[in-house]
C-alpha cells in the first residue's frame, strides 16, 4: 500500500487508490476476469466452462508462470512493477505475485517477465486440444493476434491437436493465455500453457513440414507494432459481439450481415456507430461463432482499398 497508493499506471492518468479492507479473508469461487485464487488453479471459470484438469493445473502452477486476467490494456501481466509508472518497481511483495518481475526496454517498449530464478518466462505458448481437421497456422495467428503480435506458429507434425504460438513478448503471451484458455474453437475447448521453448524453430531448408510452421514476424497484420497504439486500449475477452471498423461508405448493413452469415454465423443484432459510419457492432449467436467469424473475416477486402478490421467488443447491442 505504501509503495503503490497514489502511483499512476500510465503517465499522468489511472491513479491507484488503495485502502485496507474491513474483510478479514477473501472467498473466491471462480477463476476468471473478475476473480482469481492463485492457490487454486483448479477452480472453474463460471459460465459453464469446465475447470482446469490436474495436468494443466500443474503446468500453470510451475514457478514463475501465472496466468493473469488482469493484464490490462497495455498488455502487461499482473506483476510487481508497472512499466509506465515513472520507473516504479517493487521487488519484495510477499505472496502470489512475488515469482514474477517485469522489466521494460525504453527503446522497444517490449517487456521481459522473469521467474524466481531470474530466467525469462517464455513468450511461446503451448495450445492443446485443437481440432486437427479444422485448425490452421493462419487461424491461430489471427486469433492470438487480438492479444499481441504473433511472430511464429507451429502445429506439431505428429500431434496436430497441439500447436506452439510465439508472441512478441512474454507479457503478450500471458494476456493471450488469460483470455483464450477455456474458450471453444472448432468444437473443442482450448487449453493453453506457457511452453518450455523460448522460440519456435522454423524448418531447416529443404525440410518441408506441410506448411504447419509459419513465420509471421514481418506480417502487416500485427495490431500492436506502433508504440502507444489505440489497439492497446481495446483489448477485451472473447464475446458474442464484435467491433467492426474500416468500413467503406458503399457497404450497407445487409452487406455486412450477409458476409457474417456466410461464415455460418447467426446474426442477432447489428448497428452502425452514429457518429462514425466506418464502425459498427454485430452480435452473433455465441462466443464460439464470434471467434470463428473473427478468424475468417478479419482483414477481408471490402472494396475501395478498405480491409475490414474485426475485434471483440465489451459492448452489447
Amino acid at each position: 500500500k505504501m509503495a503503490l497508493d497514489g502511483q499512476n499506471i500510465y503517465n499522468a492518468c489511472c491513479t491507484l487508490r488503495i485502502e485496507f479492507s474491513k474483510l478479514t479473508s477473501l472467498n473466491v469461487k471462480y477463476n476468471n476476469d473478475k476473480s482469481r485464487d492463485f492457490t487454486r488453479l483448479d477452480l472453474p471459470s463460471g459460465d459453464g466452462q469446465p475447470s482446469l484438469d490436474p495436468t494443466m493445473a500443474a503446468a500453470f502452477g510451475a514457478p514463475g508462470i501465472i496466468s493473469s486476467p488482469y493484464a490490462g490494456a497495455a498488455g502487461f501481466a499482473t506483476t510487481i512493477g508497472f512499466p509506465q509508472a515513472a520507473g516504479l518497481s517493487v521487488s519484495a511483495i510477499p505472496g502470489a505475485l512475488a515469482p514474477l518481475a517485469v522489466t521494460t526496454s525504453a527503446l522497444t517498449g517490449r517487456m521481459a517477465i522473469t521467474g524466481m530464478d531470474g530466467n525469462p518466462v517464455s513468450s511461446v505458448l503451448l495450445v492443446s486440444n485443437l481440432n486437427p481437421d479444422a485448425i490452421t497456422p493462419h487461424g491461430l495467428f489471427i486469433l492470438f493476434g487480438v492479444y499481441g503480435d504473433v511472430l511464429r506458429v507451429k502445429i506439431l507434425f505428429n500431434k496436430k491437436e497441439n500447436a506452439l504460438v510465439q508472441m512478441a513478448d512474454a507479457a503478450q503471451a500471458q494476456l493471450a493465455m488469460s483470455h483464450l484458455s477455456g474458450q471453444r474453437l472448432h468444437g473443442r475447448v482450448l487449453r493453453i500453457a506457457v511452453s518450455k521453448h523460448q522460440t519456435v524453430q522454423l524448418p531447416r531448408e529443404g525440410h518441408e513440414d506441410q506448411g504447419l510452421t509459419k513465420d509471421y514476424s514481418n506480417s502487416p497484420l500485427h495490431r500492436f507494432k506502433k508504440p502507444g497504439s489505440k489497439n492497446f486500449l481495446n483489448i477485451f475477452p472473447p464475446s458474442a459481439t464484435l467491433h467492426l471498423s474500416n468500413i467503406p461508405p458503399s457497404i450497407t448493413e445487409d452487406d455486412l450481415k450477409s458476409l457474417f452469415e456466410n461464415t455460418g454465423s447467426t446474426v442477432k443484432a447489428f448497428k452502425f456507430f452514429q457518429k462514425d459510419r466506418k464502425m459498427a457492432l454485430i452480435q452473433l449467436g455465441s462466443v464460439e461463432e464470434a471467434i470463428l467469424a473473427l478468424i475468417q473475416l478479419h482483414n477481408t477486402e471490402l472494396g475501395e482499398s478498405h480491409h475490414l478490421r474485426v475485434s471483440f467488443s465489451k459492448s452489447t447491442i
